[in-house]
């Protein structure tokens, strides 16, 4: 079983203040860090205090302690008075299901990637950007499948898996550079050894349409990845194709997933084109 990363910021991706501009008048704040509060509250979390909640956001304490008053008030979070600790609460619920329930690519895609994970016996998702990690918005896995603990809604880094890496290698160059710099803040001495993954993936993109991660997000993870940009202007959107790395060689998915992974996001492509 895959464990998902507990730092905090390799939890929220980033600090808020590295991804919004410091001198915009028309930046408010407060709601900034209201929604920065909601966000910390990662799948494998149960209950967060403020102290908590104030190390993940890197919030004062006091900032926190407003903040989640007035989101209990609100109905966004839930409070356990004799455990001094919060939920998230149903209309927090209500925001994220109205987002997936009009994301029209998970409907078209779900089929396509459900065949493919039981053909690959691993599992298969769909996610997009989340400052510095890859949000699932869709995920499939065959019945047989030796699972990863992962699931809608979890965060993986941007930088060292194969769904990351493929997005990172789509976008812009100017916006490629901007995340790098940061990444290269987050990961300190491993940097070198990830800037050369995400070298790679770009070269892998171009000439296969496809990148891999095998071991470098975690040993024991192998995994490709594939992007694709909706018609409708929705953004970018990431697929992967993943299991232990003794059930998926590099051989294989060079040979085989990758290639079938590709064919799949051109088939989603096409409906989604044709809709």
């Amino acid at each position: 079983m895959i464990a998902q990363p507990h730092d905090p910021l390799h939890l929220s991706g980033g600090r808020l203040s590295d991804f919004v501009p410091g001198n915009d008048r028309k930046f408010v704040v407060a709601l900034a860090r209201g929604l920065e509060v909601l966000r910390v509250f990662a799948p494998s979390d149960g209950l967060l205090g403020n102290q908590e909640i104030s190390a993940r956001t890197g919030l004062p304490k006091a900032t926190v302690t407003r903040l989640t008053y007035t989101l209990t008030l609100l109905g966004y979070l839930s409070h356990i008075e004799r455990l001094g600790k919060y939920q998230l609460a149903p209309a927090a619920l209500a925001l994220g299901y109205a987002t997936l329930a009009n994301m029209r690519i998970r409907q078209i895609a779900r089929p396509h990637m459900q065949a493919l994970a039981n053909y690959s016996g691993g599992s298969v998702a769909l996610g997009s950007r989340d400052r510095l990690n890859v949000l699932y918005v869709e995920h499939c896995h065959a019945k047989s499948a030796v699972m990863l603990r992962l699931d809608l809604g979890s965060r993986i880094p941007i930088a060292t898996t194969a769904m990351g890496r493929a997005l990172m290698a789509a976008v812009p160059e100017k916006e490629r550079e901007f995340l790098m710099r940061h990444i290269a803040r987050r990961e300190g001495k491993a940097w070198p050894k990830v800037r050369g993954g995400i070298e790679r993936a770009v070269k892998d993109l171009v000439a296969r349409g496809f990148t891999l991660s095998v071991g470098d997000w975690q040993r024991d993870v192998a995994a490709v990845g594939a992007v694709l940009i909706p018609p409708d202007g929705s953004g970018l959107f990431a697929f992967n194709c993943g299991a232990p790395a003794f059930h998926f060689s590099r051989a294989r998915l060079e040979a085989d997933i990758g290639p079938r992974l590709v064919n799949m996001v051109r088939n989603i492509e096409a409906e989604l084109g044709g809709r």
